[in-house]
């Protein structure tokens, strides 16, 4: 079975200018995904689509097998990832033959560990999953404490329940997407335009190896964290 594990890391970024190269405890902050693929073991390659020569550089300097010329329309603050994922399976492709799953690891949430690349993939191969995604327990739940405003300004829960609930622990569960691995079937990938399918399973991690780094204070607190060991 030939895997192919996919990291896109465009150049621009609101948040935290650079970010996919700048230095989080000494090493750039994609080398990271770079480094959890390597020790998966899981991969026939590990491609890296991005449109800045420095980052498909720094990529191939840090594990990279394979690097990917990104389009620019695909790399602006408003493009959609899934395109780009299958523009850089599509190429990988051309050079190395059709593959049997995709793993894409977001290069912005370097707290992830091997184990939870190995059982997301783990997952896919014992369900009847077409593909996989990552999630945490969510801090809010749209059926206890997450509310909305209507066009008069008047709030509510965005999911109110027939019989209301005293303590959000009464409440379904719920759970944040942390974007940080999704794993398809490589048919289910290319021919689906949306990230859920019906038959789309969640894969869990906790909260301390599930934060993704979208701004100044998240880079401060994952490099506090990396530097307290406190994601092991």
């Amino acid at each position: 079975m030939k895997v192919l594990c996919t990291i896109c890391a465009r150049a621009g970024s609101k948040g935290v200018a650079n970010k996919n190269l700048r230095l989080i405890n000494g090493l750039p902050l994609i080398a990271y995904s770079l480094q959890q693929a390597i020790e998966t073991k899981l991969f026939s390659q590990i491609a890296v689509s991005s449109d800045s020569s420095e980052i498909r550089a720094t990529a191939l300097a840090h594990g990279a097998t394979f690097v990917v010329d990104r389009p620019a329309q695909m790399a602006s603050d408003t493009a959609p990832k899934l395109p780009a994922i299958r523009h850089c399976v599509e190429t990988s492709e051309k050079e190395f033959g059709k593959f049997d799953i995709v793993v894409d690891l977001d290069a912005t949430a370097p707290l992830r560990i091997a184990e939870d690349i190995i059982g997301a993939l783990e997952l896919l191969k014992q369900t009847s999953a077409d593909n996989i995604i990552t999630g945490t327990p969510a801090h809010r739940s749209p059926y206890f404490n997450l509310v909305e405003t209507d066009s008069n300004g008047i709030v509510h829960l965005s999911k109110p329940l027939p019989e209301s609930v005293s303590r959000r622990q009464d409440s379904p569960e719920c759970f944040d997407m942390n974007a940080s691995i999704y794993v398809w079937k490589r048919d289910a990938l290319l021919n689906n335009q949306s990230l859920f399918a019906p038959s789309t399973r969640l894969f869990l991690m906790p909260r301390e190896r599930s934060l993704d780094i979208d701004s100044q204070a998240d880079f401060e607190m994952v490099e506090w964290m990396m530097s307290k060991g406190a994601t092991s």
